[in-house]
């Protein structure tokens, strides 16, 4: 299994756009998209924070609902 990088939350909502999400809307410090089949994710955004790689993951696998291989190639 590859290692994920340490990402900030603005690189992660931009993998979610390369995979048909859209943003909806911005609650204090947290992005929410939406793809057109209905799958949701939040995605922190604190200004030039890295996310923890078990958040990352969490995004990854249960918001996105890809792999983490698929998320390395959309990086």
């Amino acid at each position: 299994m590859s290692k994920l990088p340490k990402l900030t939350g603005k690189e992660v909502a931009r993998v979610a756009e390369k995979l048909g999400f859209h943003h909806i809307h911005t609650r204090g410090s947290h992005m929410v998209y939406e793809h057109p089949d209905g799958r949701k994710a939040v995605i922190p955004h604190h200004a030039r924070e890295e996310l923890g790689p078990g958040l990352l993951i969490k995004i990854i696998k249960i918001d996105l609902q890809i792999t983490k291989q698929e998320f390395i190639k959309h990086l």
